[in-house]
């Protein structure tokens, strides 16, 4: 449906997001650069489980599909979390 694609897409670039983020962190000039940077992979995380979220709970697509992709995504959002706050100390 178009609803799909479009909720598809959007998940496709939070997800990608995701990782380019990750790396632009990782090659950052400073300590506060590198901060910032994971707190847009954090978003962009939590954004790619909304979308996911909204796929189930709109019927496109069932659960069991998705849930082991939607941990895997929590799980991210902590470990990225973790990492952010350790940094900030």
């Amino acid at each position: 449906t178009m609803e799909a694609k479009e909720i598809g897409r959007q998940l496709l670039k939070s997800g990608t997001s995701v990782a380019s983020n990750t790396r632009a962190a990782y090659r950052g000039r400073s300590k506060k650069e590198f901060v910032a940077k994971i707190g847009t992979v954090i978003e962009e995380a939590d954004e790619s489980l909304f979308w996911m979220e909204l796929l189930v709970e709109s019927n496109i697509i069932e659960l069991e599909k998705l849930s082991s992709l939607m941990n895997e995504a929590n799980e991210l959002i902590s470990i990225f979390v973790s990492i952010s706050k350790k940094n900030k100390q």
